[in-house]
């Protein structure tokens, strides 16, 4: 799906769908925050979360004193519904409408955090040029935690198909660049109360020669 297709498909979601009438809505981002905390020991890192949306786990990353948060999504009806639900607090983090195979990062992280953005890209040019971004938005040492659906997942979300991907070729896909610290499964569970098994892995950003 080329990159302009992929906003209107996402701009009309969240234009017709409240944050809990999406299959990923969390109430509490449990998994993602624990993996955070494992990696970053103060919250003065800097953390950008990619296909954020009108996810609460900037609410919590504020709350636990994160001060250097960024949220990339290609929706902006996404970013404002988040914007709203924070309120002043919104004024703390820095919002960016971007595509994150086309975005252009204009600094690095400490953390990129991504719970299922990257199952989508099914083309692998899509994959390639997210990868590329990675890699210069990341410096060396930093951490990358991506959740995707895991093998025994579904084939689509959203009415879009996905990959499905286990830690060892979710290591694949990202190269070398990226050394694999960490993994764990979870089991989703939707706002109508049926399960999703995803797999969330933790890569280290390495300084390649």
């Amino acid at each position: 799906m080329e990159s302009d297709s992929r906003q209107t498909h996402w701009e009309d979601v969240y234009t017709r769908k409240s944050e809990k009438e999406v299959s990923w809505f969390e109430e509490n981002p449990a998994p993602s925050l624990e993996l955070i905390a494992a990696v970053a020991p103060t919250p003065d890192m800097a953390i950008i979360d990619i296909g954020g949306g009108a996810s609460r786990l900037v609410d919590s990353l504020i709350q636990n004193g994160f001060k250097q948060i960024t949220v990339l999504d290609l929706s902006e009806a996404a970013l404002e519904a988040a914007k709203a639900r924070l309120g002043k607090q919104a004024a703390q983090v820095h919002w960016l409408v971007a595509d994150a195979t086309s975005w252009e990062p204009s600094e690095t992280y400490d953390i990129w955090h991504d719970r299922a953005a990257f199952h989508f890209l099914t083309e692998e040019h899509d994959r390639i040029a997210y990868v590329t971004r990675l890699k210069r938005a990341v410096r060396a040492g930093g951490h990358t935690i991506i959740g995707t659906f895991a093998l025994d997942g579904p084939e689509q979300c959203s009415g879009l198909p996905v990959v499905r991907y286990d830690a060892a070729s979710l290591s694949q896909t990202l190269g070398k660049s990226f050394e694999l610290v960490d993994t764990r499964p979870q089991v989703h569970v939707t706002p109508w109360g049926s399960t999703q098994s995803f797999q969330f892995s933790v890569f280290r950003r390495v300084a390649l020669l």
